[in-house]
């Protein structure tokens, strides 16, 4: 089965932090819109993250990201899980500081929720600035 975007309208996605609080500007939507313009910009500390809740259950193959350069993470860590059951971890994987979208591979995971979770961040205050996330596989 050849591998197709998971994140859809009815994805439900949750965030650590918004850059002063200004979900308008700087909201988790804006990693899903499309636009090279518009991105989800975190509040600055440690340990950000991502979470999103699919609609159904999805393999998960591939990751694709694009950070802002000088506001990327050089450690994230991916975990899933079922519906009712703990996150568990899949994997870690290790961007680059560029600005460029990023793919990573993942191990083949059957779940309903993904949460990624930006360690090490490149910017002094621990924000984050994502782009474009993409979640690859297939729908079950």
């Amino acid at each position: 089965m050849p591998t197709a975007p998971l994140i859809c309208n009815e994805t439900v996605s949750r965030v650590s932090s918004v850059l002063n609080r200004d979900a308008k500007q700087f909201g988790k939507k804006h990693m899903f819109d499309g636009s090279e313009e518009t991105c989800w910009n975190s509040d600055q500390g440690s340990s950000q993250w991502v979470m999103l809740e699919f609609p159904q259950t999805v393999k998960v193959s591939q990751l694709q990201i694009q950070f802002q350069g000088g506001f990327a993470s050089q450690l994230c860590i991916l975990e899933g899980g079922r519906k009712g059951e703990e996150l568990v971890k899949i994997s870690d994987f290790y961007p680059e500081d560029i600005n460029a979208l990023q793919s990573f591979r993942t191990e083949e995971t059957m779940l309903d929720k993904l949460k990624i979770t930006f360690e090490n961040s490149t910017d002094f205050f621990g924000r984050i600035v994502v782009y474009r996330l993409s979640v690859l596989g297939e729908k079950l």
